[in-house]
Formats: C-alpha cells, structure tokens, sequence
C-alpha cells in the first residue's frame, strides 16, 4: 500500500518556501515542517509564566519563538519540536493541492441570547470562537454542564485536565469545545503532511469512536476542521485513502486499529498537539493499556503536549496512568447527585432460569415499551436470545464484539431510526450507544461489575425523558445485588413479576437453516475475525503479529 512506504505532502502547489537559516533538524538537513511557528505564549495571569516546559527547551528552540504570540495562555505545545527530514525518496513525497476553504453565511454572535442565571456557566462566558458559539447555538446548548463548568476554564488555557464524570454528563462536548477552539486559535499556514493528526482522541469501543466523530462534526459544523474515524473492522484501504486524500485535524480511533495505521506509516503522532483518553477505567478493564501505552510514546512528550483523561472509576491502576501520561494536571471530580439516573423507574423481579425468556417476550409485546435494549453478560446468551426472539417474530438486532463493524452501523441505525424494537447486546458492545428515545433497558442477567449495572440503565431516561429499568434476579444473580445496592446507595427492592408477564409465548417456530451467518465458526475453522487464533494457537506471519485485543 502506498502509505506504508511514505507520506504525501499536503499543501499549494507551489515550490516549497526556502528554509529559514536558523533552524536545524536531524542530521544537518532541513525538513519542510522546520518553519512552522511554535505555539507561544504571552499571557502573564495562567499563574505559570515560566514553567518547567519552558524551561526544558533547547536553544534553537527559544530562538525560533521570537515571534507574534498566538495563544493569550501558556500553551503545553509552546515548544514543540519541528518534525525531523522524512527519510523518503523527494520523488515520492507527493502533494496535493489545499482544499478550498468552505464559505460559510456570517452569523452574529449576539443573536444567540442565553439569561445569566447564578451558579450557571454560560458559553459566552468561555470566550470561544464564534464558530464553535454557531454550533453550539444550533445544537441549543444554553448552560455548561458540571463537567463542562469546571473543566473548560483550565482545558482552554491549555493545561492538563483529569476528569472524573460518568457518561452521560457532557465530557464528549468538553473535550471537543477544548480541541476545536485551540485548532482555530492556532491555525498551521505552512504545508503538512498527510496522516499527520494535530489532536487524538483515543475510545474503547467502535461504537464511542463513532458517537464522538459524529458530536465533533455537529461542533465543527461551520469550520473547515477534518475529522477523522479509524476503527477496525471496517475496510482499511478506504480508510486509508481518506487519510491521504485530505489532512488529519482530529483523529478519533480504538487503540488496536490506530496502531495498525500507525506501524503502516499512514499515521504518524509526533506532532500532536492535543491528546484525548476517554473512558481509560473501560480501556484498562478491556486489556487496551498495553497498546494505549505504544501509543503515548508515539506522540510528544507530556510536557509537549495537551492531554485530557477522562475515567469514570478511579483505581490505584487508572491513577498510575494519570501520573504517567499528564503532566501537572487539574484535577475536576464530579459526584453525580445519584449514582444512578433519577429518571429511570427501577424494578428487580424474582424469577427462575427459565422464566427469564417469558418474562422478556411479554415484556417486548407490552405497549408502551417502545424501544428496548436487553443487556447479557456473554456473547452466546446475545446471540441464542436474538435467533429466539427473531423466530418469535420480533425484529430485534444483536450488537457485540464478534459482529462485524459494517453490520453494527446498520444495526444501530435501524435501531435508531425505529425500524428495529429490540436491540440485544453486550456491555462492551453498548457503552458506545447514545440514543435519546429509548424507553426500556432490561438486564437478562446482572453485571458482573455494579458499574456496569449504572451504565446500563443510563442508556434510558436521557434527554429529560423518563425510562424504565427491569432486572431478571434468578438464583445465579442474587449475589451481584448487594454490591450494586451498595454503589447506589440504597436497598434493591426485588418484587414477583406480575401474572401477564409470565404467560406462556407461542410455541417457538423451527429455526430457518443457513440464518447464521454473524456466529463465529468452530476453533478449527479459518475465520475473518480479526485477532482470532486458528486451532487453538497464536497468529503469526502476515502484516499483523503479537496477540494484542483487537478495538
């Protein structure tokens, strides 16, 4: 492929500009980058106008900072080195021409009129582009969140930010507000190189990657910002060919297949500028960190560059990897007034094994459960209740790991758009569901984690709107109640499901043959599944090696 043997060069077409004279680079040779003005600062109120970044800087580094400040706050990537000469042959560095600057209708900011109101954060009030203030006055966003009150202040002066926040509370328009704004305080005029990201952000799940790539272009709606989305299970080359035919302002990707991009050389990170981690607890919890690790190395160091970490839980490990991968942050912890969402009516039936199924039929065919979400602890329960509730004429959908991306979009879109009821799926699989109208969530069995148990429900009751929670405690579950009354906390009250709930279904049509075509084969059986061993044994060979979780 040819972005595993070199990068095109983005810019005009014109020659490149000559070389300033004071600038060195690797080796004694000069590289087109080596001009690009440093990010400075002139802002004397951050509290720290000569911190230990500043001080860290090389000579020919504070020389090439003489110039216009373009940031009114000290900057992480003040001094950030120029990119070293590529080792490609110049035949092969390729350029093509800038894309036009899209002409957008001029809008007057003070069209967009929000009450002050005490104890309210405002978006006025955060002095942010007006581009960013269109979209957010499109998208209605009159007041900040808690998260989004706390953070942006320190996170738009370009410090570290370490957030504690459940999902749901508005992080995602945090930590893009604080990429988007600084991108367009801080425009690069001189040519850059294709796969070159200016911020990532790293998600736990293709889902989340999408959510997010989506919330960014709702936010950069009226700037020319390029977003980018890398996930695997989704057709490399085209992603590859949107990587070359245009520049990378925000890269949005899972661990596993961004580095697949990055060993390619279609994706490079040493000139980023702002480095997001979301949900880092799920990330470690799902075995990521090794290759978030490789990552980091990959880019600047800490105090090269922006970086803001967001966890819903804090333990010993996820604060290691704060201490690791930040540098002098601000901490913001946000304690949600309930664990769990107070719009959500919450019921706990007693039930047996076998009852369960019964129970979520008659529950899918009751009137008001508009849209439903059922959450199973394993890939296989999701699978036989999806073949089970299809055979029973229920249009339902199946959301996890081992279903193909391609499938999990069109999935989640019939879902969306109504034309699926049901949608039955895994933890991992679900996190990344954002979707306001949803009105019943149902755990077929309890999580394992009490987290999980918060993060399930919170799929419904968002947007102001009320859902409904029903959990199956059978014999095997009763265990799993008292740590997630105890993260609540308050008593699970558990109740005997009522009388039309338990009404025998019609008899199970046969199962049509040659329908399975989402199941995973045998172990001894080659499979498309990336990551996936044949007969037992570890891969090896090919363009991929090691065993690391496939995102």
């Amino acid at each position: 492929m040819i972005g595993k043997f070199f990068k095109k060069l983005l810019g005009s077409n014109e020659a490149p500009a000559a070389q300033s004279s004071n600038t060195n680079s690797v080796a004694g040779s000069k590289s087109p980058e080596a001009n690009r003005p440093p990010k400075h600062s002139s802002h004397s109120n951050a509290g720290k106008t000569n911190s230990s970044r500043e001080q860290s800087s090389s000579p020919e580094q504070k020389s090439s900072h003489e110039h216009k400040p373009s940031r009114e706050h000290n900057s992480p990537r003040d001094n950030k080195k120029p990119r070293p000469k590529s080792d490609r042959p110049a035949q092969n560095q390729r350029r093509t021409p800038r894309p036009a600057p899209v002409k957008h209708e001029p809008w007057d900011p003070a069209s967009f009129v929000v009450e002050e109101i005490a104890g309210k954060t405002r978006f006025q009030d955060l002095d942010l582009e007006p581009e960013i203030m269109h979209a957010v006055a499109d998208l209605g966003f009159n007041y900040c969140s808690p998260i989004q009150a706390q953070s942006l202040p320190h996170a738009l002066q370009g410090k570290d930010v370490v957030g504690k926040a459940q999902t749901g509370t508005g992080k995602t328009a945090a930590f893009l507000t604080t990429i988007i704004d600084d991108l367009l305080k801080n425009p690069i005029p001189e040519k850059r190189y294709a796969g070159e990201a200016r911020a990532l952000i790293i998600a736990p799940t293709r889902e989340l990657v999408i959510q997010i790539a989506e919330d960014a272009k709702l936010l950069c709606k009226y700037t020319d910002l390029k977003i980018h989305t890398l996930v695997g299970g989704m057709d490399y080359v085209k992603q590859q060919r949107h990587l070359h035919e245009d520049l990378v302002d925000i890269l949005v990707a899972t661990p596993g297949r961004l580095l697949d991009f990055c060993g390619n050389k279609d994706v490079y990170l040493d000139q980023l500028e702002i480095l997001v981690i979301d949900e880092a607890d799920r990330m470690l919890d799902m075995g990521f960190i090794p290759q978030v690790r490789q990552i980091v190395r990959q880019a600047p160091k800490r105090e090269d560059r922006q970086t803001l970490f967001f966890s819903a839980t804090f333990t010993d490990d996820v604060r290691n990897l704060v201490e690791q991968w930040t540098f002098e942050p601000v901490t913001i912890d946000i304690q949600p007034e309930n664990v769990a969402n107070s719009t959500v009516e919450q019921h706990v039936y007693l039930v047996s094994t076998e009852e369960k199924y019964t129970l979520l039929y008659n529950l899918i065919q009751q009137e008001h459960a508009e849209s439903m979400i059922v959450f199973a602890n394993r890939r296989d329960e999701c699978r036989d209740l999806q073949e089970k509730l299809l055979r029973h004429g229920v249009n339902a959908g199946l959301l996890s790991g081992e279903i193909t991306q391609n499938k999990r979009v069109s999935t989640l879109d019939a879902f969306k758009n109504g034309e699926t009821k049901v949608l039955v799926a895994t933890d991992v699989a679900g996190r990344g569901i954002h979707i306001n109208d949803i009105s019943h969530v149902v755990n077929f069995t309890l999580p394992e984690e009490p987290e999980d148990y918060v993060h399930r429900i919170g799929r419904t009751g968002r947007a102001g709107k009320s859902g409904t929670s029903i959990s199956f405690a059978c014999e095997d579950d009763a265990l799993r109640l008292e740590p997630i009354a105890k993260l609540l906390g308050k008593e699970i009250k558990c109740e005997q499901p009522p009388e039309y709930l338990l009404l025998t279904p019609p008899e199970l049509p046969p199962a049509p043959k040659g329908t399975r075509d989402d199941r995973p084969r045998s172990s001894g059986a080659r499979t498309n599944r990336s990551g996936g061993n044949r007969n037992g044994s570890s891969r090896s060979g090919g363009q991929r090696t090691g065993g690391r979780p496939r995102t």
